[in-house]
Formats: structure tokens, sequence, C-alpha cells
């Protein structure tokens, strides 16, 4: 494998108090997280939580699908990602920032074969390395056994399981320091999930590079992220290490979704269910979106917003340091019985 070519100022992601609207509403509301070099972060909620839009915002596709930034900054290495033209992507995407989309088989060109596909990203990403021997030494990264069949084949002819290992290859072709991987175990059966995990933590380590894995499944996250944002209704309602949002969640939103993940005690019975529907990023409701769906929702909660800081006992230096939550009743989340 080709040593990882690391950049001069190895990134730091900071996404911070970005706000985004189509037409006359917002739909992403004062996000914030951070990204450390070589770290993975697992962006984490239902689907339509605004999980895509944020990894849009981080890989410059705002612009395309006619949303406009209200505010907030995204700084990778020093660079304000917001601020950059059309060109400047163009030689950033790639090439420092790399993109695993959600759906493989509508990402690959149809009527063409594979090997025609990774040599042209080849091509526009790394125009200066052998492109037969690097696009067998792309498969090989990802695992893809008989590279030369591979190549070969038709993207319908690879099983979904190959096809992501595929859009993985493509986007390390430019050897990029931070990976977005948008949803890329949705659709896979669990052992082929397991399977694509183990690969990005494994090229993770093998690089150095930073990954955000997102994901609506804490299940999936647990054995890659080091650092989890939940996301709800178009905000970051609890951040923090992995760890401890795994063992002690500080949002009940959060406890839900970990209250849903099925376990073999609840083997034969009913599996746990968030009561209610996903709040929709266009609603333009006061106070916590998810007042309406929580068992701690109180007058306070439906009127105001709860801001994402440290609370109660895990405000500074310590093992829960850096464990935010945005929810008035916070320190009444991990008692016994509280679930949405």
């Amino acid at each position: 494998m080709t040593d990882h070519v690391p950049m001069t100022d190895r990134a730091r992601l900071e996404v911070a108090g970005l706000s985004v609207a189509a037409g006359p509403r917002q739909i992403l509301r004062e996000v914030s997280f951070a990204l450390a070099p070589g770290s993975c972060l697992g962006l984490v909620g239902e689907t339509g939580a605004g999980k895509t839009m944020a990894c849009r915002a981080v890989t410059g596709r705002l612009t395309r699908i006619g949303v406009r930034v209200l505010g907030g900054a995204v700084r990778y290495g020093g660079t304000d990602l917001l601020a950059q033209s059309p060109a400047q992507w163009r030689r950033l995407y790639g090439r420092r920032i790399g993109l695993v989309p959600q759906n493989s088989l509508g990402s690959l060109d149809p009527v063409m074969k594979v090997g025609r596909q990774v040599r042209e990203t080849l091509r526009e990403l790394d125009p200066g390395a052998p492109h037969e021997a690097r696009a067998a030494e792309l498969l090989d990264m990802v695992h893809l056994p008989r590279p030369r069949q591979v190549l070969s084949a038709y993207p319908h002819e690879l099983s979904g399981g190959m096809r992501q290992r595929l859009m993985i290859a493509l986007a390390l072709a430019g050897r990029p320091d931070l990976l977005v991987a948008d949803e890329p175990t949705s659709a896979l059966d669990m052992t082929v999930q397991h399977g694509i995990v183990d690969l990005l933590a494994e090229l993770r380590a093998a690089t150095g590079m930073s990954v955000i894995f997102v994901t609506h499944d804490l299940s999936v996250i647990e054995s890659i992220a080091d650092q989890i944002a939940v996301m709800y209704a178009g905000t970051v309602v609890e951040s923090g290490p992995a760890e401890q949002i795994m063992a002690a969640p500080r949002h009940p939103y959060t406890r839900a979704l970990l209250a849903a993940r099925p376990s073999r005690a609840q083997r034969g019975g009913r599996l746990a269910a968030i009561p209610g529907q996903p709040q929709p990023l266009l609603a333009d409701l006061p106070g916590c979106q998810f007042a309406g769906r929580c068992p701690l929702a109180s007058d306070q909660c439906r009127a105001q917003v709860p801001p994402l800081a440290e609370q109660g006992q895990e405000q500074g230096p310590g093992p829960g340091a850096g464990h935010r939550s945005a929810c008035w009743h916070a320190d009444q989340v991990t008692a016994p019985g509280v679930t949405a």
C-alpha cells in the first residue's frame, strides 16, 4: 500500500453555529460539532434529522440544491469552506475531502464498466499515478477480491457490499485527509454492515485520515466513533465522547434511540419505539423540537429552545468533560424508567 501523503496543515474540522435555509424556513439551526485530526465523528439521527444537509455543507454541495447559509462557519485545516469558489472546491473535493454517498448503485454509471470509472476518477484526482497499478491498489485497499474481474464488470454485476467497497475506493483515489461516509451501511445486511465499519476503521488507522460516519443506527457507530453528535429536526441535541453518550445519554432523544436497539434480552418481545413522528426540518415551532415526543417535556420545553451546553455534574474537567446536551431536564434523563 502506498503511504498516505499527509497535508502540512493536517485538518481539524470545525462546524460552528451553522444555520441554513431553504426558501423562508430554516432547515439547519445552529449546528456545531468538531472533528480532531485522525478521529471519527458519528453523526446520528433518524431520517430527516439534517445529517446529510450538514454533510453537504462540509463537502461544498449546498449551493447545488438551492439553499442559502444564514450564518455560522465551516473551517477545515484553517480553510473557510463556505467561502470557497467552485474552482477552489474542485481542488479540495476528492483530494482533501472525500465522500462516500448513500446510494452506491445510483452513484455509478450503469453502462460503464467499473475499470473505466476508476481510471477516469484517477485521471481527475491523481493524474501522476500509474492508473492500472493504482486502480488495483485501491481495490486491494478495500479488500475487493479478484480485482481484474471486478474492474471488467458493470456495477449491477456486483453485490451491494462490493459496490459500497468500490465507492470507498473511489473516495480514497485522491488520498483525502477527511472522509465523509454518508449512510455507508444503509440497505446492507448486518454482516456486510460490520464488514464496511471494520474496513473504514482499518483504513483510518492505516492512513491517519479523519472520518465523519453518518448513520441512524447507534449500534453501527458504537465500534468506530470517538465522538458522537446526535441530530434532531436540523439541530444537534447532544454531542460528546462516544463512550460517555453510549453509557449515560443526557438527552431523551438519545436515550430513546439507545432503547430502540434490538438486543438478545428482547428476543421474542416487542422492540421499543419512539412515539410520534420525527419533526420535519421545515417546521418552525418554538421551544425544543423534541418536546412533542418527550416524556419529560414541560411548559419551559415547549416555549424556550434549550442551549447545547455542558450541564450538571459533567461541567468542567473530568471524564465527562465535553459532553453536551440541549435539554432543560438533562439531569433527569438517566433516571430509571425515562424513555420516549
